[in-house]
């Protein structure tokens, strides 16, 4: 590794997880901070496809998450009263023994990528943050919100799109925006049917289901908020219902069933993309704290989880910190931009109830993306 002989991850995440896990398979040292005392997990489930799957292989990590995940290959395609459209058969990137897709409950996922990391030397504190930080040419040293110091070769913000440490590199210049959409998520006993991504959109609406395990399903629903109302926690139910008054098919037949406003899972979409390099120095960003977007295109983890990867991959390679960095934005910066501007242009038109707009033909085109290799 050369010049980095101690990293310090900042966020325990998805994103700072994985990068812990990378890094120490290359022998790297890793301190890994999270701001949470109690490691809890916000969501329901998650879908991950193929890229992902190819690269838990590359992580080390498949087989524990297989066992974790619902498995599934095609992605289904729906009008809004459940009427098909297409089926987008999956890809086995990963080898032809995996699968191509994966659903998985978020709470497996982190227990998934948290142990991994623990068991591969991962030196995590929890309650803990960045305060401040300085560096030079050789290092950075920083000072935690509890008072305490040490010094990094490298630091690594993987925490969030209210990422402290981005602020502390750019200051205001990069703060999240609200996207005038919402997403709702709610748990179900699986229906056998539902051995597929189901995703059922049109003007005015989007809506899925995904399976996460033999007997548990997600489904999940996007809608226009206009000035990002903030709802009473009773209720939601009722409200998640309201939503989907439109969508027919098997989220019609369920939407009676979401009456527990305890489990439903709201939440607002705010997107930032920080357009420039995403370090200074010995400083750099990963996941949502550089590039979170909405989940249209399903890819939000996906990117974190590949930027950790490339990141692994880069610092093991030749020569000085800034180079490694700058080839780590020159395989990343690109196909990011991408999912991060067509997730965003897809909530748009729905929001703009744009009937000519090709979603299938935008779903193709992030698969045959990220089916390449970064």
């Amino acid at each position: 590794m050369g010049e980095v002989n101690k990293v310090l991850i900042v966020g325990g995440g998805i994103g700072g997880l994985c990068a812990a896990i990378a890094l120490r398979r290359e022998g790297v040292p890793v301190d890994l901070v999270e701001i949470k005392s109690d490691w809890t997990v916000y969501g329901v489930g998650i879908i991950q496809q193929s890229n992902v799957v190819r690269e838990m292989a590359r992580l080390g990590v498949l087989d524990r998450y297989l066992d974790a995940a619902y498995s599934f290959e095609d992605v289904g395609i729906y009008d809004l009263q459940g009427n098909p459209l297409a089926r987008i058969p999956g890809q086995r990137l990963a080898g032809e023994q995996y699968p191509a897709n994966v659903g998985i409950s978020r709470l497996a996922l982190h227990k998934v990528l948290s142990d991994a990391a623990v068991e591969l030397g991962a030196h995590v504190r929890l309650g803990l943050s960045v305060e401040s930080f300085e560096q030079d040419a050789e290092g950075v040293d920083v000072i935690f919100t509890d008072g305490t110091r040490s010094r990094y070769a490298l630091m690594v913000g993987a925490d969030g799109v209210y990422s402290k440490i981005r602020t502390l590199l750019f200051g205001d210049k990069y703060t999240p925006r609200f996207t005038g959409q919402a997403v709702w998520r709610y748990n179900f006993k699986r229906d056998l049917s539902i051995d597929h991504l189901a995703s059922f959109m049109g003007p005015g609406g989007n809506a899925g289901l995904v399976p996460l395990s033999e007997t548990l399903m997600y489904m999940f629903s996007t809608s226009h908020e206009p000035d990002n109302p903030w709802f009473e926690a009773s209720q939601l139910a009722e409200l998640m219902r309201d939503r989907i008054s439109n969508v027919g098919g098997m989220i019609g037949e369920l939407r009676e069933q979401i009456t527990d406003s305890s489990q439903v899972v709201y939440k607002p979409m705010e997107v930032v993309f920080v357009n420039e390099p995403w370090f200074k120095g010995r400083v750099l960003l990963i996941g949502d704290a550089a590039h979170a977007t909405t989940p249209h295109l399903g890819q939000g983890a996906g990117m974190a989880i590949e930027d950790a990867l490339v990141l692994s991959l880069e610092l093991a390679g030749e020569g000085s910190i800034e180079t490694k960095l700058q080839r780590f934005m020159d395989r990343r910066f690109d196909r990011c931009k991408f999912i991060s501007e067509k997730s965003v242009l897809a909530g748009d038109r729905e929001m703009a109830n744009d009937q000519s707009f090709d979603r299938i033909g935008l779903t193709k085109q992030m698969l045959k993306l990220t089916a390449e290799p970064i």
